[in-house]
């Protein structure tokens, strides 16, 4: 019963850091080693997977240092900012110490790619290469739009295991973003390769924005019933 209290007192003098309820970590600055922030991550929701820039960075595909972690989960998460105890943040973000975390909940089919990882002494789950990239073409406006994942796709093309990412954007289970992930690999020269075949003949109906975080205007490309906006002004959030 005296548990409680005696955490209660250590957070005050300084020496554990609360990460939520019931759950803690040393404090920094005591010299001891800090908790790895993916790490501090996992603590928050199970089941979870570091994703969005974080995973590219550590993945070695993007050098942006995310000041904002993002968390992939199955589960729909109350954040303490949802409860009115975090000011101004976002709602599905959360903060601990100096590290701030956005909580995005998928639907479970979408929640797959993940891989366990060490990073210093803890086991933490993240969306392997292939996956956390899918997420620039699923998910642009999180990277501010789809030239990040085209960019990354282009640098990276060596590196990556195409077949993989090909069979993650059909699972994925949304044609359009099957269709952007086609169109870009036959724009790197790829055009005969079977896997790209196989998601050009995907049947869809009418046509998509190449990328949804901008205004639908541009060239109209028939073969993968996309319109190309790249160059389209962005739009306007509401």
């Amino acid at each position: 019963s005296y548990l409680a209290v005696l955490l209660h007192r250590l957070e005050r003098a300084g020496w554990v850091r609360r990460v939520k309820r019931g759950t803690y970590t040393l404090a920094p600055g005591l010299g001891f080693p800090e908790a790895h922030p993916f790490a501090i991550g996992m603590a928050l929701v199970q089941p979870c997977a570091v994703s969005g820039w974080a995973a590219l960075n550590h993945h070695g595909l993007t050098e942006q240092i995310p000041r904002i972690m993002t968390l992939t989960t199955p589960k729909r998460v109350v954040t303490p900012s949802m409860r009115g105890g975090a000011g101004r943040a976002a709602p599905s973000s959360w903060q601990v110490g100096e590290h701030r975390y956005e909580i995005v909940s998928v639907v479970p089919s979408h929640f797959f790619g993940d891989e366990e990882v060490w990073v210093g002494d803890a086991r933490v789950r993240i969306f392997d290469r292939e996956r956390a990239l899918l997420d620039c073409f699923a998910l642009p406006r999180r990277f501010g739009g789809l030239a990040e994942g085209l960019g990354v796709l282009e640098r990276h093309v060596r590196d990556l295991r195409l077949d993989w990412l090909v069979e993650y954007a059909k699972r994925y289970d949304s044609v359009a973003v099957a269709k952007r992930v086609g169109w870009a690999l036959e724009h790197l020269g790829m055009r005969s390769s079977p896997p790209v075949k196989s998601l050009r003949t995907l049947p869809m109906r009418g046509l998509r924005a190449l990328d949804p975080n901008r205004v639908p205007q541009g060239s109209r490309n028939q073969r993968w019933g996309l319109i190309e906006n790249l160059a389209a002004p962005r739009k306007q959030r509401s």
